[in-house]
Parts: C-alpha cells; sequence; structure tokens
C-alpha cells in the first residue's frame, strides 16, 4: 500500500493530528428523572459517611479514653457542637486574648464563676477549643457533687473534666494539659443577682499549689454574661437542706415556669483571657503559705478589674 500523503492533508501538513468527533454522552449514565449527575465527594455524602463511621466506632468499642475517662472524639463530635449553640448563637459569645493561652503544653485557666446553673463552665471549654489555632481541649475541675449526679458524672468524664482535688490537677498539668479551675466554687455560681460580678472568696489557693509544684503559667479569665441567664432573686435554704443541695435558686423564671423555667435568658457574653503569671520561678515556695496567698490574691484581682472593664463595654446584657 502507498503511504498517504502528508501534503494532502491540511492538518498534517501544520504538524497536527486531526481530532476525532467527540463521542456521545451515554444516555444510561444519567438516572431517569434525575436532572442533575451525582457530584462524587458531595459534602453530605461525606458527612454521611463520616456519620456512620462514628456510630460503628462507638457501637464496637473501638474509642480511646484516657485513664481520667476523657473520650476526644465524643467531646468534639457531640458535645461541643450542643454547646457551641448556646454560646454561638444564643449568647453571642465574643471572645478576646486567645493568643495568651498557651500554643502547647500546661496551663491553668482561673475563671470567675456565676449563673446558679454552671453554663459558664461549659461555654468557656467549647469556646476555648473553637477559637483557639490547635483546637486545645481544656480540662476542667469540677466539685465532688458533679460526680455524684447521675448521667452528668459520666457526661463530666467523658467531656475531660475529674474532681478539683491537688493530685488530679497536677497529674493532668504534668501531662502537658490546659486545665480549667473556677475557685469560688459553689459560692460564685449560689450568689444572689444583687452580687453579680463580685468574686467570692478563692477558697484556700490550693489551685494555685497546684500550679507552683508544675511551674505551670496561669491565665486568669473573665467572663461576662453568666449572671444574667439565670437572675438569682432568693435561695431557699430549708429546701436547699431538705434535698442536699447547697442552694435552692428563685429566679423571674423558675420555679414558676417549671421546666421552661430552665431554658437561659439569652444575655450577651464576653470572655477575655488575660496575659499568664509565670510560676516556673516560684516552685520551691509550693508549700509557702505567703506566697500561695499573694499569688492567689493577684488572679482575684486580676480577674475582679478585667470583669469591670468587659462591663463598660457592654452596658446592655440583652443588648447584640
Amino acid at each position: 500500500m502507498n503511504a498517504p500523503d502528508p501534503a494532502a492533508d491540511p492538518a498534517r501538513r501544520n504538524g497536527h493530528r486531526r481530532s476525532e468527533p467527540a463521542a456521545e454522552p451515554a444516555e444510561s449514565t444519567r438516572p431517569a428523572g434525575s436532572a442533575v449527575a451525582d457530584v462524587p465527594g458531595d459534602p453530605w455524602d461525606r458527612k454521611v459517611a463520616s456519620g456512620l463511621a462514628f456510630l460503628r466506632r462507638r457501637l464496637s468499642g473501638d474509642y480511646e479514653v484516657d485513664e481520667f475517662g476523657f473520650d476526644p472524639e465524643l467531646t468534639e463530635r457531640v458535645l461541643h457542637p450542643l454547646v457551641r449553640v448556646l454560646y454561638r448563637d444564643w449568647f453571642r459569645t465574643e471572645v478576646t486574648g486567645i493568643e495568651n493561652v498557651p500554643a502547647d503544653g500546661a496551663g491553668l485557666v482561673v475563671g470567675n464563676h456565676s449563673g446558679t446553673v454552671a453554663l459558664d463552665a461549659l461555654i468557656l471549654a467549647t469556646a476555648l477549643h473553637d477559637r483557639h489555632p490547635r483546637r486545645r481541649f481544656l480540662r476542667l475541675l469540677g466539685a465532688d457533687l458533679v460526680f455524684r449526679m447521675p448521667v452528668v458524672s459520666e457526661l463530666a468524664r467523658k467531656s475531660g473534666g475529674t474532681v478539683a482535688c491537688n493530685p488530679d490537677a497536677e497529674r493532668l498539668l504534668g501531662g502537658g494539659e490546659l486545665v480549667g479551675v473556677f475557685p469560688e466554687g459553689f459560692k460564685g455560681i449560689g450568689k444572689l443577682y444583687a452580687d453579680r460580678y463580685k468574686l467570692q472568696r478563692f477558697g484556700r489557693g490550693g489551685f494555685v499549689s497546684a500550679a507552683l509544684r508544675t511551674g505551670t503559667p496561669i491565665v486568669p479569665v473573665a467572663i461576662v454574661g453568666g449572671e444574667e441567664i439565670y437572675p438569682m432573686l432568693a435561695d431557699i435554704k430549708p429546701l436547699a437542706r431538705l434535698l442536699k443541695l447547697p442552694y435552692f435558686p428563685v429566679t423571674p423564671t423558675f420555679p414558676w415556669l417549671g421546666p421552661l423555667g430552665m431554658v437561659p435568658l439569652p444575655s450577651k457574653w464576653l470572655i477575655e483571657f488575660c496575659p499568664p503569671i509565670p510560676t516556673a520561678h516560684l516552685t520551691d515556695s509550693a508549700d509557702d503559705p505567703l506566697v500561695v496567698f499573694n499569688l492567689a490574691d493577684q488572679v482575684r484581682e486580676t480577674i475582679q478589674q478585667t470583669l469591670h472593664k468587659l462591663l463598660e463595654r457592654r452596658p446592655d446584657p440583652f443588648g447584640p
């Protein structure tokens, strides 16, 4: 056979191969009645697949918890999203000073406590995790009562909480964790609305001793907004003793509205992390009452002054 003459074909003469006509797409590749073909890697497909994988791991027990019972996957996938609705949409929380929280290694975050129900601890932990560049978890220290309550105790453990005692605090700090503590305890969340944003006594300064023994920086944090969610007008002490509770609150909505009275009022929240206070140079003074008292008083005064500043920024408790 004679070879084709390139000169006879303009496409070959210009150094190009003649393109073949494109094949028509087969009609069978599109489902009947579908206007848009399925897109691989659709975000909702990924979410559903991820959710099913999460459920399989939970049902099979293929997940990890640490020695305190902390379940980081459950916390990030289930607990934080529930709290996120409150702190971001309901309370419209503004967070400042997150750069003062250590990027890695141990840190003791010390905050004011308020609100009749300790929502401020949950809001603080979720907001810190969401806003921190390293998405760090805050390991909260709670009162004994929290860990004696059914369901609440299990959720507290799963979310990283443990009993507020020095041995547990020092173990967490020694492991490089961020630990959150509210030294006012029930005196803070159980105070009357007339005493709002007035810090109560900081106990015996046990949190300071834990920080000193581990050389951990202390990060004071001021939280404005919690006092208005359940304004406590009175405390029925005989009923509290009968129910073995630290207080029995009377608010504008509870107990008058029953379960509806547990819906928090939509106050505006401001959270500010203050510059850390170093303790590495004071590790030899962990048992010195004077050093412990002075450092605890410095932390308390820092938080109180920051609260005053935040309240000036937020003149309307329910503003935008």
